[in-house]
């Protein structure tokens, strides 16, 4: 974890209520740096629904298909364990073995299934995980687990984070209203497919576990798919959903069908969530200075206007020139020329914070280099590219890059 906060850090942790049949804990069992805490224990209510999307990357985690074989499976959710320090990736056989030890430990303490365990890591890949280490700490963890403990989560779960990420939703369903907290991490090796590196999202709704899936399918498009830091996927991306159901208790019926007319409300606060996560992981960027919206309009469609922002947000050329706040043009031409996608030119139009730089096909007129310069010097920046073909319009979070970044990778291991 890096020792100087994000300037792009919101002012504090939001206030974040109590899900009904969610308990948190947290310990430092030593996984990588001794005295830090490093291990995140969720305990659920019985019934509990959980759903999750996980990273495309051909080189998953232990964890990751770990959490694919029980969620396939059906059943519900008893316990979640989460760990930095470590992402138990490319560990072969000790890497299976550890998720194993790590359920069968925690489903003993906690008195349930390994089955119903969930797990999640996350920190330096290929180096084995001893998972004997959550013996001594997982009784603890789970006679001390209470409600409302989002802070102590969210930080447990830091690498080279500089603040914890958490966020928060009250939404009525019918007779009573259901909450919905989430907590993430992510700071470097984000271009998520499928989800962050990690997030968790929890709700006393009574969601059916296909629902849920839906929601969360859907959910990440336009949030957590729609962030790059430095265009790396990572081995470990892990978004789980878990819906106790406990509002039932108040009143609220069961969402078995996407139909149900409550069901917008609820996405609506789900999706909100969501966003506001996957805005804080852009916010946290390694040795990000500026948070950067890539604007993409007029494109053939809107899978194509994707692409192009991505292009933009993933170049380091477009990236290091925000850095040094010099709106060049040029490398956002040479980023959408780029991208395999339709473009045309001299249909092309450029702004940065609304200011029109360069317009079908060549330099403003209007261009004014010391308002630009001015507007630059911003923490935040939008940059719009009007292509002049279509309908097409996406929208893409990043940041800029940094000599930060190279000094917080480049001895990442040590």
């Amino acid at each position: 974890m890096s020792t100087s906060i994000s300037p792009l850090a919101p002012k504090s942790f939001p206030e974040m209520p109590p899900v009904a049949g969610v308990r948190l804990s947290t310990a430092a069992a030593g996984i990588r740096y001794p005295n830090r805490t490093d291990v995140l224990l969720a305990l659920f209510d019985q019934g509990t629904a959980v759903s999750g999307v996980f990273t495309r990357s051909k080189c998953p985690s232990a964890a990751v298909d770990w959490c694919r074989e029980r969620i396939k499976r059906g059943g519900g959710a008893s316990a979640l364990v989460v760990n930095s320090g470590n992402a138990n990736a490319f560990t072969g056989s000790s890497g299976r073995s550890a998720t194993k030890l790590t359920a069968d430990i925690a489903a003993k303490a906690a008195q349930c299934k390994p089955g119903d365990v969930l797990l999640a890591s996350t920190g330096v890949i290929g180096e084995p995980l001893d998972a004997t280490k959550f013996g001594g700490v997982m009784d603890r963890l789970v006679a001390g687990a209470a409600p409302g403990r989002w802070h102590e989560a969210a930080k447990a779960i830091m690498t080279t984070d500089t603040f914890a990420k958490g966020a928060a939703a009250v939404v009525r369903m019918g007779p009573s209203a259901v909450t919905i907290c989430g907590i993430a991490k992510g700071a470097g090796m984000i271009a998520p497919d499928m989800a962050t590196m990690l997030s968790f999202v929890f709700t006393d709704a009574p969601i059916a576990p296909a629902v849920l899936k839906t929601l969360l399918r859907e959910g990440v498009e336009n949030t957590f798919n729609a962030v790059t830091i430095d265009g790396d996927t990572s081995t470990s991306d892990t978004l789980l959903a878990f819906a106790t159901g406990a509002a039932a208790t108040r009143g609220v019926g069961k969402v078995s069908r996407l139909s149900d007319p409550r069901l917008p409300a609820f996405r609506k606060g789900f999706n909100a969530v969501l966003a506001d996560l996957a805005e804080q992981v852009a916010r946290d960027g390694e040795g990000a200075r500026k948070l950067v919206e890539i604007v993409v309009e007029g494109a053939a469609s809107k899978k194509s206007a994707r692409r192009i922002a991505l292009s933009i947000a993933n170049s380091p050329l477009v990236k290091t020139a925000i850095a040094g706040e010099d709106a060049n043009w040029g490398r956002v031409v040479m980023a959408v020329g780029k991208a395999g996608e339709p473009a045309h030119r001299d249909r092309l139009s450029i702004w940065f914070n609304g200011i029109r730089v360069a317009h079908k096909g060549e330099r403003d007129p209007a261009y004014d280099e010391a308002a630009v310069s001015a507007t630059m010097r911003k923490p935040e920046i939008t940059l719009k590219v009007a292509l002049g073909l279509g309908k097409g319009r996406d929208r893409v979070l990043t940041c800029d890059l940094t000599k930060e970044y190279i000094t917080i990778n480049g001895d990442y291991r040590s």
